[in-house]
Parts: C-alpha cells; structure tokens; sequence
C-alpha cells in the first residue's frame, strides 16, 4: 500500500512538472514579438515562433536554438535552431552537387536567374526592411535602402553577366592565339556582420552567382531571422526555375560554423565581413591551407575640412556619416580633421545639429537615430567614452547611455584630444567622433594616413589643385576616396573595400567579380608548325 502511495505520488509530480514546463513554454512563445498584432507582419516574411536556420534545399537544423532580440527593446522576437557540424558538412556536399548544375548553365541564364531574386526582393523591400529595423536596430529608411542595395546588385549583375570574360591578346608567335580564360571557383562561403545582414550578403551572392558559383551563407548570430528570411525569398526563385536549393545555401551558427567555413578546404573563397580582430583569425586559418580569402574588416575613417570648404555642405555630411546607423558602419565618420581657421566655427553648428536629432523606435517613420545593436555595444560604447576622458579629451555632445528600454545612447563629440591618441587610433563601433585641429594639409593627409585602417576617407574643398594631390600617391591611403561628400554611402557601382587591417578586399561594382573567379592563361596552336618560345629550336 505504501508503495502504491509512493508511485501515485511521484506520477502526480511528474505531471505537475510537465504541466509547468508546458505552462511555461507557451508563456515563453507568447511574450515573443512574434505573435505580437503589432508584428504579425513577420508571417509575411514565412517566419514563425521557431524557425528552422538550415537550407540546402530543404529545411532543417539540429544544433542550438538561440532567441533573436530587438536592440529597440531588447524583448524576443523569436527563435532560430542553428546549424550543428553534422548540417553544415551536409550541406557543402549538398552545395558542391548542387554546383555541377549550376556552372553548366549559360552566364546571361543565370543572371536571368538572378534578376528574378531581384525582383522577387523588390516585392518584399519594405517588409524586409522593417525586419532589418526591427532585428538590426537601424531606422527604416535605412532598412529600405539596405534591401534595395541588393536589388541594385542584382540589376548590375544582370548586366554584368553578359560581359564577363577576358581579353583576346596578342601572341608573338604566328599561327598562335593568346587568350585569358575566366571559370568559375566553385563553392563560396559568405559570413556577413549583423551592422548589414542583407546587403552584404547581397553583394557577395549576385556576383557569384553570376560567375557560376553556389554560396554557403552564415550571417550574424544576432540577426539570424533576416539571414532565414532572405533565404526563403532566394530559394523560391530557385524552385520556380527547378533548380537545386543548395545553390544558395544557409547554415546559422555560431563560431564552430565560421571555424569550419575557413579550414575546409572545399570551400573556393571565403567571404568575410566583420571585425578586424576576427579577420585576423579568418585570414590565418584560409593561409594555412592556401585558400582564397575577400576580406572587409573595420575602418577608422576621417573627414577633413579644409579653411576653403563649403560649411553647408560639411555639417550634414558629418552628421549623416557619424551618427547613422548608430556608428555602426564600417564606414562611420570617426575622426573630423578640421583647419584650425574653422574649427570654432564648425563644432558649435555640429553640436546643434547632434542636438535636433530625433531619437526612438527604428519603425518610427520620424526617427533619425535608432538603438545600438547589443548590450554589449553599450559596454563598448561607456568604455570608450571613459577611455577618451582619461586620455584628456572633452565630452562637447553627448556621452552618456539614454534612460529608456533598449540599446540607446547618445551621440557623442570628443574634442581636445591628441591625434594620436590610443582611443582615436582605436575603431569603436559606436557614435562616437573625436574632433582634431590641424595646420597644414602635410600634416592632415599625415594624420589620415597613420591609423592601421585604410577605409574609406573624404575631404572638403574648393582647391582642384589639393583635390588631385589628395586622389594620388601622397594623398589618401584608403579604398575609397571622396571629395566634398561623407565617408559613408558608397554606390554599388564602384569596388567597395579598403586597405592595410581593413583587409584588401573587394566587393560589389567595378572589377570585383574578379574575386569570383580563376583566370587561365591559354595559348592555342592553329598553325602546322611548333614555334617555341625564345626562339629555342630542337633540331
């Protein structure tokens, strides 16, 4: 009887126990944003409580599942199983079949293809944009314009698909043709930064595609709902054309997958974007096995103004390059270089201008500043913020973190400071930008060239003269070289990269899909005799 007592009591228990597990899941999948009405938008997008982060044609995941938050706010929006080793090394054998379809098909039917991803983004531009505010933090406009950044590539590689190839040279030897060859790698890896989870990633797959490669893409742990999503969107092209899924490629995941994706040898490039830190390590284990490599790491861009620049034209370039997307591009204005003759007069005008900001909700229509993307950042950001003070620098705007729900603080300027500082030698992803004074253009060119980074960089002047010295070898040592705009704002149709720890890479217009590629030199014999080269005869 004791006995009977004993196991009632514990199937009792056990029942209660599950019941609360039960209880407290579906109070766990309530409060996600998710099944918020306010979100129900998200469903457009085919994304639901948990979703699966794995696809190579059909959907899956056996590793972790990680909860996605909104930087807004830091509630959950909803939930995504990530990718364990065993799905990623199904998945580039999936891909690597899938890729001997792939390169048998024309270039210019393949940019067909990618055409349609284009269009089929273009159906999708704003609801997608609100995920990346929603996911990212970044404010809607910027969301729009990230997604139709991928748009735009993938008009370009339309284009493009139709011009690729190398030249006919000239050979010395009769009866003789010298031709360069352009075939495709194979298999391309991808791991994109959570600052662009959709553009980047865009870049890198409309021209690899276009050059008869699939991709493998692993974008940032904390943004994995807009890696899912997009992928949904690639992968019905790809149905409606009857074509392998694996030919875009998703695997979620975390540093174990990022690891895998640099020492596989299968994989024929691997693209990264993320922290120069980070980079180091990529780049070192695709050395170790001679792989190919396309880096884009940080930058720690400046912005000079000259005594002859254009004040009009200067406060909103710096405002919009040093405080959107909260700091966090690669291509932030971080340092402001100003002549001496105007620097009293600009830093007033820039702290009013910081002041008129509209802060709050990314999907707020009327907002201009929005949330950095993680607590951590906020540590980031309240450490280099003290760092500058201890390094004898002045809080002109800003400094501190906003008393309200999410990731938000305030746009910082930091004056007094010695250009070579180690915090203004130090990339911050943050908004946080440190004013210099300087004399001559020797020493401003100077200071723009001494940090490790080689971004992006702009002057603002009137003087053609400067303008040219500026754009040539004793001026900027950066990828990317402006006049009279921002640091930040490239267009697609030029190569996007830098230098030095920003890593050499580059991405989207120009020659980069090159990168893509192997060349092959190729001397073909139509002629009946064997001329060999310097005039060697066997006889």
């Amino acid at each position: 009887m004791l006995s009977l007592k004993i196991r009632l009591c514990t199937r009792l228990a056990f029942r209660d126990k599950f019941l609360y597990c039960s209880y407290k899941q579906k109070a766990a999948m309530s409060s996600l944003l998710i099944n918020q009405p306010r979100y129900s938008w998200l469903k457009d997008l085919g994304l639901k409580e948990e979703n699966n982060g794995v696809y190579n044609g059909s959907w899956g995941g056996r590793g972790e599942v990680i909860v996605s938050y909104c930087p807004a706010n830091n509630e959950p929006i909803a939930k995504v199983r990530q990718a364990n080793l065993e799905d990623y090394e199904e998945t580039v054998k999936k891909a690597k079949e899938a890729w001997k379809i792939w390169a048998d098909i024309p270039a210019p039917k393949r940019g067909e293809v990618v055409r349609q991803i284009g269009d089929a983004l273009r159906k999708k531009i704003k609801v997608l944009g609100s995920l990346i505010s929603l996911e990212m933090g970044k404010i809607h406009l910027e969301g729009i314009g990230e997604v139709q950044e991928y748009v735009d590539i993938c008009d370009y590689a339309v284009g493009l698909s139709r011009m690729i190839g190398g030249p006919v040279l000239p050979s010395e030897r009769p009866g003789h043709a010298l031709i360069e060859q352009w075939n495709p790698l194979g298999l391309v890896g991808v791991i994109t930064a959570f600052n662009f989870p959709v553009a980047v990633y865009g870049w890198n797959n409309a021209l690899a595609l276009i050059c008869g490669n699939v991709c493998i893409w692993k974008g940032a742990p904390t943004t994995p709902l807009l890696s899912v999503a997009v992928t949904k969107i690639v992968s019905e092209v790809l149905e409606e054309n009857q074509l392998p899924g694996a030919i875009c490629s998703l695997t979620c995941g975390g540093a174990d997958i990022g690891t895998a994706l640099a020492k596989d040898e299968r994989i024929d490039l691997l693209s990264f974007t993320g922290s120069t830190q980070v980079g180091k390590k990529v780049a070192l284990m695709v050395q170790e096995r001679f792989g190919r490599k396309l880096l884009e790491l940080g930058g720690n861009n400046a912005i000079i103004v000259f005594e002859d620049a254009d004040l009009s034209l200067v406060i909103p370039s710096v405002v919009f390059a040093a405080v959107g997307t909260a700091g966090q591009r690669c291509t932030t204005t971080r340092r402001l270089l100003l002549h001496e003759s105007v620097h009293d007069e600009v830093v007033p005008k820039l702290i009013n201008a910081y002041k008129q900001l509209r802060i709050g909700d990314p999907l707020d229509g009327n907002t201009l500043y929005g949330p950095l993307h993680s607590k951590q950042s906020v540590e980031m950001y309240k450490a280099a913020v003290e760092q500058a003070k201890q390094q004898g620098g002045t809080i002109a705007c800003g400094g501190k973190v906003i008393d309200r729900p999410g990731n938000f603080v305030e746009p910082t300027i930091v004056t007094g400071l010695s250009h070579d500082a180690q915090i203004v030698h130090t990339e911050t992803f943050a908004p946080i930008l440190y004013v210099l004074k300087f004399k001559s253009e020797e020493e401003a060119f100077a200071w723009n060239n001494e940090v490790c980074q080689g971004l992006s960089s702009s002057i603002f002047t009137k003087d053609m003269g400067r303008v040219f010295r500026w754009l040539g070898p004793k001026g900027s040592d950066c990828g990317i070289v402006n006049v009279n705009i921002p640091t930040s704002g490239a267009e697609i149709g030029g190569a996007f990269g830098g230098e030095k720890h920003t890593g050499g890479g580059r991405e989207s217009g120009s020659d980069s899909w090159k990168h893509y590629m192997r060349r092959s030199t190729c001397t073909i014999n139509y002629s009946k005799d064997l001329p060999l080269a310097q005039g060697i005869k066997f006889e």
